[in-house]
This record gives structure tokens, sequence and C-alpha cells, in this order.
């Protein structure tokens, strides 16, 4: 057993220490330690957690985790090894599942989870539900036990979820509020990438697949006369459609972020970038138009639901379907000033990393059973402004 850790059932109900180091918790999900969302979102949430002194295990079918559990991952065809699954969750007083019991791209891998945590506690994360995706819309609801406390990273699901008798609260995502990269970070990032100083670099931080609309943003590239960059690699098939485009782009591309120079990183992109496109028909909640205005970068999203609900909170997004306007805004040094600026602010008040450990520490604290419960889906937020919702 590691050392701090309790085994389950060691600690009576609701007792168990939040901040002290004597508890363990689980992070099982499809993929781990990647560039995806997902996972980049539940290694902040296990940076958090081990910042609280908790000892965090993570689990997953693939990528980088303490435990690879053949017939996890999305794609594998043998099923799930349920006992080796087992032996990976028995130390945890708590599990965090990341997406896995939400979208269920593996269902074998999404039931064997869910057998797994019956009747214990658990956090069942939710970035995407089956219903807002299209290969998956006819699904229902996840599933739910009285252990468990829901948790979604944006209000559209928490509505959804209740509609379906599930209460949840609703986290967002949150963000390095490092300062702002400044010129020399950005000559030498071009530098690097082999990309001209003078271009206007238009940055696609996502992986190519058919959602994320890399189509519009060669199209945005193309109408600014810029240079595309595009961080992520093709996935689900995409594989073909994305050489066709870069085939026929009409502007210089580039492609990967390490494949380019293994001095650069992801935030070097956003250095190197004139504007962030996401120009996705749909996203759990869209990093890249926050990091973006972490960055102070303009920011063009699509017409998104999410992406209209973080703009009520205050962000203020360009049109990613709109290169004309896009193109004038960036003409208008004022304007482009005064934009960056105030989603900074909106970003750094309300989406700052630096409250995620006091969020968890409450969750967990809710989740030992019963937790979060009886607040009508209103989650934290009656509690708490900042980040929570």
């Amino acid at each position: 057993m590691p050392v701090g850790a309790v085994p389950v059932g060691a600690v009576p109900v609701g007792t168990m220490p939040v901040g002290t180091g004597t508890g363990t918790v689980a992070v099982v999900s499809y993929r781990l330690g990647g560039s995806d969302g997902v996972s980049i979102e539940a290694a902040k949430w296990c940076g958090a957690l081990t910042e609280l002194g908790f000892t965090v295990r993570t689990v997953a079918g693939s990528g980088k985790a303490d435990r690879i559990v053949a017939g996890l991952a999305v794609g594998d065809v043998e099923p799930p090894d349920g006992a080796g699954l087992e032996a990976a969750l028995s130390e945890a007083d708590v599990v965090v599942a990341e997406n896995i019991c939400s979208l269920p791209l593996n269902p074998r891998a999404s039931s064997a989870v869910v057998r797994a945590l019956r009747g214990r506690p658990a956090v069942l994360r939710h970035h995407d539900l089956a219903w807002q995706r299209p290969g998956t819309a006819h699904l229902g609801p996840p599933p739910d036990d009285p252990a468990w406390t829901h948790v979604t990273v944006n209000r559209l699901s928490r509505r959804q979820l209740a509609a379906a008798g599930i209460p949840s609260t609703t986290l967002y995502n949150r963000f390095d509020p490092a300062p702002p990269p400044d010129a020399s970070r950005r000559t030498r990032a071009r530098r690097l990438a082999s990309i001209d100083p003078a271009a206007l670099v238009v940055l696609q931080p996502t992986r190519a697949i058919e959602r994320k609309g890399v189509a519009s943003g060669l199209r945005m590239a193309r109408a600014l006369g810029g240079h595309f960059w595009l961080t992520g690699r093709a996935e689900e098939g995409y594989e073909p459609r994305l050489e066709a485009l870069v085939r026929g782009a009409g502007v210089p591309v580039s492609r990967g972020v390490e494949d380019l120079s293994p001095e650069l990183t992801v935030a070097d992109a956003y250095a190197a970038c004139d504007v962030v496109v996401l120009p996705s028909s749909w996203e759990g909640f869209g990093n890249p138009a926050l990091e973006g205005s972490m960055a102070c970068r303009p920011v063009a999203v699509g017409d998104y639901a999410v992406g209209r609900e973080l703009e009520r909170i205050g962000f203020s997004w360009l049109d990613a379907s709109d290169p004309a306007g896009v193109g004038h805004h960036l003409s208008d040094p004022v304007s482009r000033a005064d934009c960056v600026a105030r989603n900074r602010r909106t970003a750094e008040d309300r989406f700052s990393l630096a409250g995620l450990a006091a969020e968890l520490s409450e969750l967990l604290a809710k989740a030992l059973p019963g937790g979060c419960r009886d607040d009508g889906g209103q989650g934290l937020d009656a509690r708490r402004r900042t980040g929570v919702q």
C-alpha cells in the first residue's frame, strides 16, 4: 500500500480527512497524460489534489498513468480486465471518473467502471454527455448511484442532467494565470517553428477531427493572408480529410508542436500567434478560448453552446465564421487591446487555477457520501462565485 493511503472502509463514512494527506484518490479515464482536453483537465485536478495532501493514483486504458488497465481505452476490442480494474481502484477512498462514465466511447469500459464504483464514493466528472455528440445522441443519461457526486464543466450539462433527475455541481475548468508572453518569446517561438517573423499567424490549438472545424480555421487564415498553425494530430479517421485540406490550403501550414522543434511547447504557440481560432461545432468547454485569453490573444470561436455560455460571463469572442470582421478587429489596435484586456481580466477573476484546490477540498468533503445531493443542482455557487457555477 502506498505511504499515506487508507484502505477502502478504513475511514468512517463522511470522515475522510480533507487536506491532511491521509486519503487516496484514484483518477480513472479512457486515456490520461495526453494533450486532449480531458487529460489536461484531469492533470490539473491531480495537481490540486496532491497540493491538498492526497495520495493520487491514475488509472487509464492508454497514455501515461500509474496503472494501465487493458480494455479501458477507446478502440480496445478486448473486454476490460475487470480484476485489474478492481485492483487498481482497491486502495482509493474516492474515485474520480473523468468522462469514462459520461461519454460511452467504449461501452464495455464504461460499464466496467460503473460496476467497480457501485456503492462507493465517487465523483463522476462530465466533460461531455452522450446526447451532445452526434454519434451517441440516441443514448440516455449517465448512470447514477446514491454514493456518487456528479460534476459538470458547464451549466448547460448541469441543466440537462437535472432534467434527467440527476443533480450536479458545475466546476468550470481553470487555467494558469501566468503573465502573458512577451515579444522575445514570440520571436523565439516563431524561429523554432520556422515561421516568418512578419507573418500573421492564425493558431488552431486543437486536434484535427470533424467537429473541430479545421476547414473553417484554414479559411480564416486564407482570408487574412496568414500562416495557419494546427497543433494537434488527426484522430477518428480524419487523416485523409486533413491531408486534402492542407494540400488545398493556399497558405503556409504548420502542424504539431514538438514535431516542429523539441524545444517548443503549446504555450509557445500561443506566444507566436496573432489570433486564436476555435471554429468547433461542439465543445464541452473549449480550453483554447480561455488559454488564448490568458495569453492576451484575440479569440475567434464557432457557434457552440458553451462558447455562448462563457461569453455571458464576460468574455468578448470574435466570430470564427467572419474572417472580414476578424481582420478589421486585428487592424484596430485600440479595439484589440481593449478586447484582450477584458478577456484576460475575466479569465483571471473567474477561471484562475489558483482557486482549484479550495474547490476540490469542499467537493471531496461533500462526496463522502451524500455530497452535493441536496443542492438542487445549484452546486457551490450559492457559497462561492469565483469559478464555480
